[in-house]
């Protein structure tokens, strides 16, 4: 196996868990909350959602898992926190696979057009 496809799989591989963590929407509506109101509290993620404390915190330590989020202690509360590195290598994992099928829609093109 050449360098650069070790390299592609390695990326693959390391993405994989943060795709899986973000294929369940209660923990892609926390993602965008913590995205977009910064870091928060179980109680203020808990607040307006459809679901309990209990599975925010389940949600949270899947996210967690995958190096998606962390926390610290602030007196009695656990605050959340989205960690970026995980997303990026993501998107760059999407990035590769996108230029492939640009890549493969080109050939099909030109295969067409002879």
């Amino acid at each position: 196996m050449s360098r650069m496809r070790s390299a592609s799989e390695a990326k693959l591989t390391k993405a994989a868990p943060v795709f899986a963590a973000l294929g369940d929407a209660t923990r892609l509506r926390v993602i965008a909350r913590l995205c977009s109101a910064g870091p928060m509290s179980i109680t203020q993620l808990t607040e307006n959602a459809k679901v309990t404390r209990q599975a925010i915190t389940k949600h949270l330590q899947t996210l967690s898992d995958a190096g998606l989020v962390r926390d610290h202690r602030h007196g009695r509360e656990r605050i959340w926190k989205l960690e970026p590195k995980p997303l990026e290598v993501a998107q760059t994992c999407l990035d590769h696979i996108s230029e492939q099928w640009d890549a493969a829609l080109s050939r099909l093109k030109a295969l067409v057009e002879k």
